[in-house]
């Protein structure tokens, strides 16, 4: 981008975040009015249940750089950034998080990466030197996961904490998709990436309102969203075990051609047994059968990402 003075817009959602915000804000703030830039901050309420839209119409009423959208309800993180991302209309496009672990102070080396001619500026975790958690665990098994089953490759501990140019913006904007799963989605479109390691910092207050519902929501968005896998899995099962049918019509004709059907015994445990297997195997694949049309009956609905209250643009 030539231009020195860039509009910048600040992408940050936000749900039962009072007390923490006003904070977050002013950490933000304390950066970005140092920068030769025109910031704008796109704060989104995702149906918080606590003073969080009290406070940010406070917040508003002090800066006129604030646009405040609040949704109808809870839609989710991925579509409060997808609301915000919608609403934007700058050069460059950084979302972060409003409860303090983004750190602020690398928004200028991301704005020089985008200068560069990169189209999205991706931040990645170190959390290398965090303990041993079930989180810090089956978040790496995630990533493991969906690399391994998808054609879409996500670098482990990324966030959705990046800067985007106007272009990456307008890809993913064409991508009305109600189940998102952004960190794919970023990945899928393919423009220049550059990777900027972080640290986290500590929240400010309050808790993480990812929970383990939300993550594994989440992680069933990206694997169901992302590849056919779980498809190929049951094929490939039906397939083996037509190839052990075989073997065993096989076997059974074994006896009736050297003469030695007395020694066939009817076995009910045997028969049991495959009956279990072959039954398990088509409950499972009709499961998956049934998810991926359950995310088509979704997508056909043509539902919107997200509701805003009052004026405003709703989601697609």
């Amino acid at each position: 981008m030539p231009r020195e003075k860039l509009n910048v817009d600040l992408v940050i959602p936000v749900y039962n975040e009072a007390g923490v915000v006003e904070q977050a804000h002013a950490r933000v703030r304390s950066v970005v009015d140092g920068l030769p830039h025109d910031f704008r901050f796109i704060y989104v309420d995702d149906g918080s249940r606590d003073g969080t839209a009290d406070a940010l119409r406070k917040m508003a009423g002090g800066d006129p750089r604030i646009l405040l959208l609040t949704l109808s309800r809870n839609f989710g993180h991925q579509a409060a950034l997808t609301a915000g991302m919608d609403a934007s209309s700058g050069d460059v496009v950084i979302t972060m998080d409003g409860d303090g672990q983004h750190p602020p102070g690398m928004i200028p080396q991301m704005l020089d990466l985008i200068r560069q001619g990169y189209d999205v500026v991706q931040t990645q975790r170190l959390d290398e030197a965090q303990p041993a958690s079930f989180k810090k665990w089956t978040s790496g098994f995630f990533y493991r996961l969906i690399n391994a089953i998808s054609g879409t490759r996500v670098l482990p501990g990324t966030a959705d904490f990046r800067a985007l140019s106007r272009q990456a913006v307008d890809a993913l904007k064409d991508m009305p998709e109600f189940h998102r799963f952004l960190r794919g989605m970023v990945s899928w479109i393919g423009f220049p990436m550059v990777i900027l390691p972080y640290q986290p910092a500590e929240r400010i207050g309050g808790y993480s309102k990812y929970s383990l519902g939300k993550m594994i929501r989440l992680a069933m968005d990206a694997i169901f969203s992302f590849s056919l896998v779980p498809l190929y899995i049951g094929l490939s099962l039906g397939g083996l075990l037509f190839c052990l049918a075989a073997l065993e019509m096989v076997y059974v004709l074994s006896f009736w051609v050297t003469g030695r059907t007395s020694n066939l015994a009817p076995g009910w445990s045997s028969l049991m047994f495959v009956i279990l297997i072959v039954g398990g195997m088509l409950m499972a694949l009709l499961g998956f059968i049934g998810v991926y049309v359950g995310y088509i009956f979704q997508e056909v609905k043509r539902r919107p990402i997200y509701l805003i209250k009052g004026d405003g643009e709703n989601g697609r």
